[in-house]
């Protein structure tokens, strides 16, 4: 707008009406609202770092180890606090000042940065990593409820599907710079840069969240404080059968089909005798088919559950596709698809969820969601990890196609069966 002039307030004072146009059609049309873009770039920055962070545990853990269970131990603990917590921290995203909440909640998972930086920098045994990764577990089970209910306020209601494309293609851009990030610093200059680089991105995202104009949000209303509001989240979900259906599906794909970080290390060493290292190719690749997929999901305008459904199809065959690929050459071009098909699951699922949630339940119900597809990995990462050990990388890569395609195919039942 011109210096001075401001949008329209909504009737009920929750924040600007959007103006002429301001739903048309356009990738990039949530980023004229400047508390997103804010939000954009320091969520680029500290993502990146993120990835860092990620990347060089699961190496560092294979590296001392030398199992595949090793990681999905490691990846328990980083997600067990979200399994435990995740309900409750959705009520506490409900009662709170989302952005206020980030700020401390980002705070602590820098303390855990350098605390890692710190582990590796000494030596320490993967026992420490392990516990280290627990508490950022901590910080990041109200992290998630937090900033993904924040985000939807830094919008028109008509950008909100928009604002979770981006969002997506943000993260996963992410994963395309931060794996090959990784793998260089790894190479170069050891895992304890990796951790203390992350430490130092989340500058980026506190200063960004400083930085916005609490006046223009369209905020949510805040939950007063009562007893049985985890119960009540939880019964509101099931008994609306457009969020249902898509938790239980993000529960069965986030338990056994999105562990990459847990199989792909021993898939790229084992089945193609290649170093660990390549593992953040790969790992870059599928990001790359995230990141299209993302931009494409951007576009949307709505989502069903029948939508939701065809992409863990998708998602289970091209996971099945990539289980029996002969060589590496041949795997780099399928783990393209895995990618596209598993970030447009991803999307469409977290789409419909924030856009179908009544908005004084939708941090609960994204509570829940972070619980079926984070909470979910202290469970399926030791599986996926101990299948790939006893029967191969092959098999463990199998067993997530197999459930990203049954759950897809249940989702098409439920989409077309009329719910009592």
């Amino acid at each position: 707008h011109p210096a001075g002039v401001t949008s329209p307030v909504r009737p009920d004072g929750s924040g600007p009406v959007a103006e002429p146009g301001a739903g048309s059609a356009g990738t990039f049309r949530s980023l004229r609202h400047r508390n997103f873009r804010l939000f954009f770039v320091g969520q680029g920055i500290s993502q990146v770092g993120n990835w860092l962070t990620l990347v060089a545990q699961s190496l560092l853990a294979y590296h001392l180890v030398g199992t595949s269970l090793a990681i999905g131990v490691l990846s328990a603990c980083q997600f067990l606090p979200v399994l435990l917590l995740g309900a409750y921290a959705g009520v506490v995203a409900d009662r709170m000042d989302k952005r206020r909440l980030l700020l401390v909640v980002q705070t602590l998972a820098m303390v855990q940065s350098f605390a890692l930086a710190y582990v590796a920098a000494v030596g320490a045994s993967v026992v420490w990593l392990d516990v280290v990764a627990l508490f950022g577990g901590l910080s990041m089970a109200f992290d998630n409820p937090a900033r993904r209910s924040l985000f939807v306020e830094l919008v028109d209601e008509a950008d909100v599907n928009n604002a979770v494309g981006l969002n997506s293609s943000l993260m996963t851009f992410s994963r395309i710079l931060g794996p090959l990030c990784a793998g260089l610093l790894i190479h170069s200059a050891g895992y304890a840069w990796c951790f203390g680089a992350d430490g130092i991105s989340y500058v980026a995202v506190l200063v960004a969240l400083l930085m916005m104009d609490p006046t223009t949000m369209r905020r949510s209303p805040v939950v007063e404080r009562a007893r049985g509001q985890v119960r009540d989240g939880f019964r509101y979900a099931r008994r609306t059968n457009e969020i249902w259906t898509p938790l239980v599906m993000m529960a069965v794909v986030g338990t056994l089909a999105f562990n990459f970080t847990v199989v792909f290390p021993r898939f790229v060493s084992s089945t193609f005798g290649a170093q660990e290292v390549v593992f953040t190719w790969l790992f870059s690749v599928l990001s790359v088919g995230s990141f299209v997929g993302a931009l494409i999901a951007a576009r949307r305008r709505d989502v069903s559950v029948r939508d939701v459904a065809s992409a863990s199809i998708a998602f289970g065959i091209t996971m099945t596709v990539l289980s029996w690929s002969p060589s590496l050459f041949v795997a780099f071009p399928l783990a393209l698809a895995v990618g596209f098909a598993s970030i447009t699951f991803l999307t469409t699922s977290t789409a419909i969820v924030q856009l179908r949630a009544d908005p004084s339940m939708r941090g609960r119900v994204l509570a829940l969601q972070a619980i079926v597809f984070l909470g979910t990995t202290p469970i399926g990462g030791p599986i996926v990890g101990a299948v790939s050990d006893h029967f191969g990388p092959r098999a463990g890569v199998l067993l997530g196609g197999v459930a990203a395609l049954g759950a897809g195919l249940w989702g098409r039942w439920r989409a077309t069966t009329p719910v009592t």
